[in-house]
């Protein structure tokens, strides 16, 4: 992994934030968490990252929810523990999947909502691409 901070490998800006995110892995429950979420995707923290190309389904914990936000998501890269470090920790790029458009506006909005009761509106909008959204 010749890159240190893995910023090239986002494709959108993403907001710095912590949830818990649960997921099975062969006969193993594990919960670990996010570190930044975007509308496309999020970094999941974990000194146990899923292989590169794993489609699976896993759980925001979001306090906000009464329920968590299930979203099916592939892992696109992974820092291994023993080629982390402070700035680039260990764990896995995940990019969220979708069934259908009307699954991936739904799960969108969901993002959003989230990210406008963390940051407020202003700066969900900004790091969502949505620089002016609703306003003249």
């Amino acid at each position: 992994m010749g890159d240190s901070t893995g910023s090239d490998r986002r494709q959108e800006l993403r907001a710095a934030i912590e949830l818990k995110v649960e997921y099975k892995r062969v006969n193993t429950f594990l919960a670990d968490y996010t570190r930044n979420i975007s509308r496309g995707g999020t970094f999941i923290g974990t000194s146990r990252p899923l292989p590169i190309d794993t489609e699976f389904v896993f759980a925001l914990g979001v306090p906000a929810l009464a329920e968590p936000l299930r979203l099916r998501g592939k892992v696109m890269w992974v820092t291994a523990p023993e080629d982390a470090s402070k700035a680039n920790p260990a764990g896995m790029g995940i990019e969220f999947q979708y069934a259908d458009d009307t699954e991936r506006r739904e799960k969108e909005a969901a993002v959003e909502r989230l990210l406008i009761e963390q940051f407020g509106e202003t700066l969900a909008h900004k790091l969502l691409g949505k620089l002016g959204a609703g306003k003249p």
